[in-house]
This record gives structure tokens, C-alpha cells and sequence, in this order.
């Protein structure tokens, strides 16, 4: 009796020990479909660059499209807003957001509705700002581990069709877009739901006061823009570019409040602000910091390359508007102070006190104030103020 006993209990032990296994391997197998746990799939990540016009989005935008790991694309709400005749923003965001779900899906065929027949990469807007879409597989003169030559690639880099910018578009673990024309941010929720996208918004933002100045350089480009974000009313032409600024401003309170004060479960560790300032004035580490956010590695060969297109002699001037130069980025960022006079100053001021409020500019008061550099309108950024803290590299501090 005692035998059996120890037969039944060694053999008990054994089938024991053999489950065990069993479950070891199956895990093993089966976690090369779906992981034993419940974090997701590895896969692409998206990054949405939401910001406004002349607000430093061009240059943040080359700060990933210059990424060996990145597939970049600029603005291709473009197409959408001058396809459609004398539109409004808000009639348009839902088209512009199914558009850049099948880009994000590098799925280019979305762009037929927006292009003439027998199109070109060349037919997308500034497409040459892509590193990828000059790098291989898209084109073979700039190897993927180089910095692009604008020049060389609108010479050598344009196809037929988009196949290739397709094929591209596959190839990269990140899929950036830039974008200037979101005002709001729940028209993207369904991107951010969407279980087929992993969805991180970088939002920049810039000091109202320099982005007035900036804009006045260039103003003539802007004009059917200004058309969209007025919804097509009829402003004096004194007051647009006013009206234009207070559109942005809210925009910019309604995307940071929404994203910041309640956020919905599905908008938490996606959603990262930065003002254009604190890049200026340290991009080594701001730009580590986006890095982070969006999981990239930074480069030695990237880190080269930011401290030289941030520490230039110059302000850029205006014929390098729409460039990507080598200029003195704090240089830049205060530029307004000494150039834009302050009647103008104190009237974006006006149309924009709550939002510098929130974004953390300090008004000026007189044109002397204005011009003594010594003064810092900067706030500093309070920890965890403007950005949630991505769940899947640190645990949310305040939970």
C-alpha cells in the first residue's frame, strides 16, 4: 500500500513537472504572435507634430526627418486645404485626419483625390524635406545614415507615381508627420483609439509676439490660409493677421487644457508640449527629451548636427524663411524684441494674454521693457505641468 502510495505521488510529481515545461514552451511559441502579458505588440510608432505656422515647426520637423529611424512627411493637410475651394477649418479636420490615418498606415493612395493626373513624388508639398524619401529604398543618393542634400534630391530623387515613397514609408520603425492645421484635439481621438496606431502628439508652441513677427515677413504666403482659419469671413485687412493670432492662441489653450487638465484614459502618455524657446536655449537636451517621448535613440552623428543648425552666426534672413539654415537659435527666438514695434506687440498681447498665461510668457508694458534683453519672459516650466509622463518608460507620478 505504502509502494503505491509513493508511485502514485512520484508520478504526480513528474506530470507536475512536466506541465510545467509544457507551459514554459507554449509561452515561448506563442508570444512570437502575441506576448504572455498584456503589453502590446512592438511595432511603428506614429508622431504627430502638431503646431501652428512660423512657430519653429520646420526646423523641429528636420530634428526627426533627419533620424536614420524616421519616415518624415510635411503638411500633407496641404493638399486638402488647397484642393477644396474657399473651405473652413472645421468643414475640413475630418478629411484631413482620414488622410493622415492612411498615410500613418503608409497607405498613399489616399492622395489621389488631392493630385493631377499622372502625379510625382515631387507633386508632394515639400516633399525634398523627407530624408526618406531621399535615402533608399525611395532614391540612392543619400545613404540612410546621412544627413539629405535638399538640391541633390529635387535633381535625382523624383518618380513617378508613389510607390517608392510607399515602399519608403515601410521600411521605418517611425512614421512622423508634421502638421499646422489641427485646432483642436478631439477630432483626432479616433487616431488615438485606433489599435493599428501607436499615436504620440508633440505640441509646439511659440511665443505669440515672435510668431507675429515671423509671420509678417512672409505674410503674402499665408493669405489663403488666413482665408481657412477665418472660416472665409470678411476681416479688414488690418485686422486678419490679429484675428489669424487670436485663432491660433486658442487653439493652442484648447489642445493643452484638453490634453493636460482632462485628459480622456486614451490621450494619457501620448501627448508631450514644448515651447520653442527652451529648445533654443538647450536643444541638446530638449531634443533628447522628444527623443525619449517618442522612443528614438539620439545619435552622435544627430547631435552633430542640431548643435550646428542651432548655433549659426545669424537671424536667417527673409529670402531663408522657409529654410532650414545654420542660425543662432536664442538669437532668433528674441528676435521680435528688437524688430516688432509695440503697438504691435501690445495688441497680440491683447488677443493672446490667456494663452501666454498658460504657456508661460510674461507680457511686457512699454517698448523700453521690451527691448531690455535682460529681462526673461520666459516662466519656467513647472514639472509635469505640460506633459503626461509615457506609461510605458516611467510610472505617472501622480497616480
Amino acid at each position: 500500500m505504502s509502494l503505491r502510495c509513493r508511485v502514485n505521488f512520484n508520478t504526480m510529481i513528474f506530470l507536475v513537472v512536466l506541465q510545467g515545461v509544457a507551459v514554459v514552451m507554449f509561452c515561448n511559441w506563442y508570444i512570437q504572435i502575441s506576448p504572455c502579458d498584456s503589453a502590446p505588440p512592438k511595432g511603428k510608432v506614429h508622431v504627430l507634430l502638431l503646431s501652428s505656422w512660423r512657430s519653429g515647426s520646420s526646423f523641429l520637423g528636420q530634428v526627426f526627418s533627419q533620424h536614420p529611424s524616421v519616415f518624415y512627411l510635411m503638411e500633407p493637410a496641404w493638399h486638402v486645404w488647397t484642393k477644396v475651394q474657399k473651405p473652413g477649418a472645421r468643414v475640413l479636420r475630418m478629411a484631413v485626419r482620414d488622410l493622415m490615418r492612411s498615410v500613418y498606415q503608409c497607405d498613399f493612395s489616399v492622395m489621389d483625390a488631392y493630385m493631377p493626373e499622372n502625379y510625382n513624388v515631387s507633386n508632394l508639398f515639400m516633399w525634398y524635406q523627407s530624408r526618406a524619401l531621399c535615402s533608399p529604398p525611395a532614391c540612392s543618393v543619400t545613404p540612410r545614415s546621412q544627413m539629405s542634400n535638399e538640391t541633390q534630391c529635387q535633381k535625382k530623387c523624383d518618380a513617378q507615381g508613389l510607390e517608392k515613397v510607399e515602399e519608403a514609408c515601410h521600411a521605418y520603425s517611425h512614421v512622423v508627420l508634421k502638421e499646422t492645421r489641427f485646432f483642436e484635439l478631439e477630432s483626432l481621438y479616433p487616431l488615438l483609439q485606433d489599435p493599428s496606431l501607436d499615436l504620440r502628439i508633440v505640441h509646439l508652441v511659440r511665443d505669440p509676439r515672435a510668431v507675429m513677427r515671423s509671420r509678417e515677413e512672409s505674410a503674402k504666403a499665408f493669405d489663403r490660409d488666413n482665408a481657412v482659419v477665418l472660416e472665409q469671413r470678411n476681416v479688414p485687412a488690418a485686422n486678419v493677421q490679429y484675428e489669424v493670432m487670436q485663432e491660433i492662441c486658442r487653439s493652442h489653450v484648447r489642445i493643452n487644457e484638453r490634453a493636460i487638465l482632462k485628459p480622456p484614459p486614451f490621450l494619457r502618455g501620448r501627448y508631450k508640449m514644448i515651447r520653442y524657446e527652451d529648445v533654443a536655449r538647450n536643444p541638446l537636451k530638449e531634443i533628447g527629451d522628444i527623443y525619449d517621448f517618442v522612443g528614438l535613440e539620439m545619435t552622435s552623428e544627430m547631435e552633430e548636427w542640431i548643435y550646428r543648425v542651432t548655433h549659426g552666426q545669424g537671424k536667417g534672413s527673409r529670402k531663408e524663411a522657409f529654410q532650414i539654415t545654420s542660425r543662432n537659435a536664442a538669437k532668433v527666438s528674441q528676435a521680435w524684441r528688437t524688430m516688432l514695434p509695440y503697438n504691435k506687440v501690445k495688441r497680440v498681447q491683447d488677443v493672446c494674454k490667456g494663452a501666454m498665461s498658460l504657456l508661460g510668457y510674461r507680457t511686457v508694458d512699454s517698448d523700453k521693457e521690451q527691448k531690455r534683453l535682460d529681462i526673461d519672459l520666459l516662466v519656467p516650466r513647472v514639472p509635469y505641468e505640460f506633459s503626461w509622463v509615457p506609461a510605458k518608460t516611467q510610472p505617472d507620478v501622480r497616480s
